[in-house]
C-alpha cells in the first residue's frame, strides 16, 4: 500500500495536528480546524497554537456538521493560493465555509499530478482525451485535466460549488470546462444510454449526500452500482481511472477489491492513503485512493 503526500504544494503546510484538530497554512493564512482522525497530542502548546492561527473553526454543538469561524483582524474571508507541477500552474480561490471547508483538499495534489501526466500520455495518440469528474467539488482535478489538454465534463450536485469551480478555472487562465449541476448517478445512467465514452474517470464520492432534486446518496448502498455504470463509459483502447474515498470505516483493501473485480483488464491498481505530515513527523490520513491506467 502506498502513502502519498503533497510534496510540491508550497502554498500549503500542515503545521501541527492533535486533540482532534489540525493547524494548517494555506498561503499567507493559518487556520485551525477540527480533524476527527488526529487522536494524538499536538506538539505545540495551546498558547503557541492560538498565537499561530488567523482563523479557527468551532463546531455548532446543535448541528456538528456546521459551525462558525473565529477570525483575527488580519484574516480575509477570501484569498487565493497557487499550485504548480511541471508546466501546470493553477490558482484556487479559498474561502471560509460554514462546513469548515476552504475550497481545496490539498492531499489531492498527488492525484492532480497523476491526472496531468495521464492526459499528456493519452494525447500522444493524436486525439483529445475526454475526462469525466464526478462529485467534482471546486475542480482541482478538472483544472489539472483541462490544463493538460483534455476535454472535461465536471459534475456536482451543488450549484454554488460549480460557480466556485468556474472562478478557479478563470483564475487559472483556463476555459471551456463543461459544467453539469446534476446527481452523479442520474448523469452517468444517461451517458451510458447515449453511448458516450471517456478516456478518464475520477470519482470522489462523499459518505452521504443529496442531489439537486433531493436524490439520496449513501455510499454503502450506491457506490457499487455507480462504479458498474462507470465501467461502461471507459474507452477500452486507453484510459485512466481514479477512485477516492473519504468515508471513515472504508479501507484501501475495499478499493483494491472493487477495482480488481470491475476492471480486470487494467494494470494492477495502485492503492493507498493520501496523507499530510506535520514538521514533527505526525502523518494525518485524510483519504484512501485507488487508480490505474491502460
Amino acid at each position: 500500500m502506498n502513502i502519498l503526500k503533497p510534496e510540491q504544494f508550497s502554498a500549503y503546510e500542515l503545521l501541527d495536528s492533535g486533540n482532534y484538530m489540525k493547524l494548517e497554512r494555506f498561503g499567507e493564512f493559518v487556520l485551525s480546524r477540527p480533524e476527527p482522525q488526529a487522536i494524538w497530542a499536538p506538539s505545540y502548546s495551546t498558547k503557541e497554537w492560538k498565537e499561530l492561527w488567523q482563523a479557527e473553526f468551532i463546531r455548532d454543538k446543535a448541528s456538528p456538521e456546521k459551525g462558525l469561524w473565529t477570525l483575527k483582524s488580519s484574516m480575509k474571508e477570501q484569498w487565493k493560493v497557487p499550485y504548480q507541477y511541471q508546466s501546470l500552474q493553477l490558482q484556487f480561490r479559498l474561502g471560509l465555509s460554514s462546513f469548515k471547508h476552504v475550497g481545496i483538499f490539498p492531499e489531492q495534489a498527488s492525484n492532480w499530478n497523476y491526472i496531468y501526466d495521464q492526459v499528456q500520455r493519452l494525447k500522444k495518440s493524436g486525439s483529445t482525451p475526454k475526462m469525466l469528474n464526478l462529485f467534482a467539488y471546486t475542480g482541482g482535478a478538472s483544472l489539472a485535466a483541462k490544463a493538460a489538454g483534455a476535454e472535461v465534463v465536471h459534475v456536482d450536485a451543488v450549484k454554488q460549488v460549480i460557480s466556485w469551480s468556474r472562478e478557479n478555472m478563470e483564475a487559472s487562465g483556463l476555459t471551456d470546462i463543461r459544467w453539469v449541476v446534476e446527481d452523479a448517478m442520474k448523469f452517468v445512467k444517461r451517458e451510458v444510454k447515449r453511448g458516450n465514452v471517456y478516456q478518464g474517470i475520477i470519482l470522489d464520492p462523499p459518505a452521504y449526500g443529496r442531489g439537486p432534486e433531493g436524490e439520496k446518496w449513501i455510499i454503502e448502498e450506491h457506490l457499487y452500482e455507480l462504479l458498474t455504470l462507470c465501467k461502461q463509459l471507459l474507452d477500452p483502447n486507453g484510459h485512466f481511472y481514479i477512485l477516492n474515498l473519504y468515508a471513515i470505516g472504508f479501507s484501501a483493501v475495499i478499493i483494491d477489491t472493487l477495482i480488481r473485480q470491475l476492471h480486470p483488464q487494467g494494470q494492477q491498481p495502485e492503492v493507498g492513503e493520501l496523507v499530510v505530515e506535520d514538521p514533527f513527523g505526525k502523518r494525518l490520513p485524510l483519504s484512501i485512493y485507488g487508480r490505474y491506467a491502460v
